[in-house]
């Protein structure tokens, strides 16, 4: 397979993939205009930040999986990805530490003016009268929004530092997360008015999505407390940016950002902001996950779900069909013999039945083996009487 990869990636991580035979090519200057134009031949394609359109999966003519080398997958078209039938896999909680240990550094640079007592030490200002003005953040509340990898390892953090540590209560929380948050100590509370109305501080750890866009806005802000601090280290589009600015002013909050709206794609050029510009705002350059720990893990997790693929196996896929789609599912056990399942694809044809999702498993021996199919429509009691009556099949099982 030829493996394009649109950023850069430690050449020790590609020595695998080339000692089988697969052509690796590092091309880390590619933009999204590019992507287009350099797609042909590529049958897996890596990028971290780099915008993956459909006018670029739609130029592919080998494409079958596209790696985001990170958690979020906003940069890649996901529908059009999911109608061409390609695989859109994420590397998720590997730069969660790192995303996490900056976020804490904004708080604490916000706090004590940590950015503006460099510039006036090096403009030769003593200003310690003013500086000394801190409020400190021990036992102050902070409403974390999010609790995901890096929402749980930011609240890991502050709790170490004295924060007492809120969040929203929500149903469908995994049995590991539950856990976490009983052990750190987050309170749960019901609702946005009570989560900010009762923060010092307000971390944001959302992906970007069509529900969370700006969702920061006037009436957000508004629900914080006068000298509230808030926490951006996820996406920019999260922040209603010119609400913020009024607020800054009008209640003296303060912000510490590393993402923006308007932020340069590469890794330099012209920004200009005025939210970055203003004093109460400590800013960084979209650096949250780079740290070389955290760079390293990222990497070592992005040749993993590209080797899974290559032995057959789908892992961190973000664009698949929950596996309970279809509305009834058959559960045939049959002998592991040439012709089998192809019979059954006949029969389920003849009966007007798509396949919407399924799983053949070859039991120890490799002698027999279970396929378990979820259909769109009802496998009615004449189909399975079909199915069974197809040779080297064991037996049938439904549920409708």
């Amino acid at each position: 397979m030829n493996v394009l990869f649109a950023d850069l990636i430690s050449e020790a991580r590609l020595h695998g993939l080339r000692q089988l035979g697969h052509l690796v090519l590092v091309e880390p200057a590619l933009e999204a205009d590019d992507l287009p134009r350099r797609i042909h031949g590529v049958d897996v394609l890596v990028v971290r930040s780099t915008r993956v359109t459909a006018v670029t999966l739609e130029a592919a003519d080998r494409l079958c999986l596209v790696v985001r080398a990170g958690a979020g997958t906003d940069n890649i078209d996901l529908a059009v990805a999911s109608n061409l039938g390609i695989y859109v896999c994420n590397v998720p909680a590997r730069n969660a530490v790192a995303v996490a240990e900056l976020t804490m550094g904004l708080l604490l640079a916000v706090d004590r003016r940590i950015a503006d007592n460099v510039v006036d030490s090096r403009a030769g200002r003593w200003n310690k009268g003013i500086y000394s003005r801190s409020e400190g953040i021990l036992g102050r509340t902070l409403a974390l929004i999010g609790l995901g990898e890096i929402g749980l390892a930011m609240a890991e953090r502050a709790k170490a530092f004295g924060l007492t540590i809120t969040a929203l209560r929500r149903d469908g929380r995994s049995r590991d997360t539950e856990g976490r948050i009983r052990n750190i100590g987050i309170r749960l509370v019901n609702g946005y008015e009570e989560l900010l109305g009762g923060a010092d501080i307000v971390s944001l750890h959302l992906p970007g999505s069509a529900e969370t866009y700006r969702m920061v806005d006037a009436t957000f802000l508004g629900q914080m407390n006068d000298g509230a601090i808030l926490l951006n280290t996820s996406r920019g589009d999260l922040v209603d940016e010119s609400a913020l600015l009024s607020a800054l002013d009008a209640k003296g909050l303060r912000a510490g950002l590393d993402v923006w709206v308007d932020e340069p794609a590469g890794l330099s050029g012209s920004f200009s902001s005025a939210l970055a510009r203003h004093p109460r705002v400590v800013g960084t350059h979209h650096i949250g996950a780079s740290t070389n720990q955290a760079q390293e893990s990222v990497a070592e997790g992005t040749i993993e779900v590209i080797e899974a693929f290559l032995a057959g196996r789908v892992v961190n896929c973000v664009n698949l069909a929950p596996e309970g789609l279809g509305t009834s599912c058959v559960t045939i056990r049959h002998l592991d013999r040439v012709g089998v399942l192809a019979q059954v694809f006949a029969v389920l044809r003849a009966n007007g039945l798509n396949v919407q999702n399924m799983q053949n498993q070859i039991f120890a021996g490799a002698n027999a083996a279970v396929a378990t199919i979820n259909l769109d429509g009802q496998a009615w009691p004449h189909l399975i009487d079909d199915l069974r009556s197809i040779e080297h099949v064991l037996s049938v099982g439904a549920v409708l």
